[in-house]
């Protein structure tokens, strides 16, 4: 019964604090770090982080509530973490020349492509997931 208790309250204290979500995500990331170190796999520790934390959501293991406001703050402020990228542009004027214009160039065409690859692998996974599941199919 006192262990059914403490397991009620840690539930309620990952859902409701987002200083724990915030914790638990960078733990995630940093899973995925010491993992890439250890393997030597050739991919960022914080893809390798995001796997776990998708294979874990899909698996149920993990609530969506889990991390859900801690990843909605991530988002929110996105913007700081760029911060030093702006700030570097303003100590290197050629940015602002042609150099800067192929560099933007690289970087819309890669984020559309990020954004494409991104909705299309969405796109199977929710076919797949609506066929498997039969849903929609009923007439």
């Amino acid at each position: 019964m006192h262990l059914h208790r403490h397991s009620i309250s840690l539930r309620r204290l990952c859902r409701t604090s987002i200083v724990f979500q915030l914790l638990l995500i960078s733990g995630f990331w940093v899973a995925g770090e010491a993992i890439v170190r250890v393997t030597g796999l050739p991919v960022p520790g914080a893809i390798v982080g995001m796997l776990i934390v998708l294979a874990l959501l899909s698996t149920g293991k993990l609530s969506l509530h889990t991390v859900q406001r801690g990843a909605r703050w991530f988002l929110a402020e996105m913007l700081l973490f760029f911060v030093p990228a702006v700030l570097a542009v303003l100590d290197h004027p050629e940015f602002l020349g042609m150099l800067g214009l192929k560099i933007l160039a690289v970087i819309v065409f890669s984020t559309v492509m990020v954004m494409v690859v991104t909705a299309a692998v969405i796109d199977v996974c929710y076919r797949w997931d609506v066929a498997r599941k039969g849903v929609g199919h009923a007439e």
